[in-house]
């Protein structure tokens, strides 16, 4: 069985240098490969969110074709309509 050594502020002190170096070694391993991880995901976040607002771009483009069409529509019915009305003495 291993003896704990205390140090001089009471907490347990590594006996062996070696183990520790080792254990951070293998803490910085799995840091690296959990950012790399995160990384992977802020990655397909973004590419989401870009779709995303692409899409709403399209929509809101859309939607004012649509206004502008109407608009236009509109515009000749009522033109067409006072023709009518014009043509047929009524005005």
């Amino acid at each position: 069985m291993r003896e704990v050594i205390r140090d001089n502020w009471g907490g347990a002190r590594r006996d062996n240098l070696t183990e520790t170096i080792i254990e951070t070694h293998r803490d910085v391993k799995w840091i690296c490969k959990t950012m790399q991880a995160m990384d992977g995901r802020d990655e397909d976040c973004g590419t989401r969110l870009r779709w995303i607002e692409g899409w709403e771009a399209e929509r809101a483009g859309a939607e004012r074709r649509t206004g502008g069409i109407v608009a236009g529509v509109s515009g000749i019915v009522g033109a067409l309509a006072a023709w009518v009305v014009q043509w047929l003495g009524m005005g």
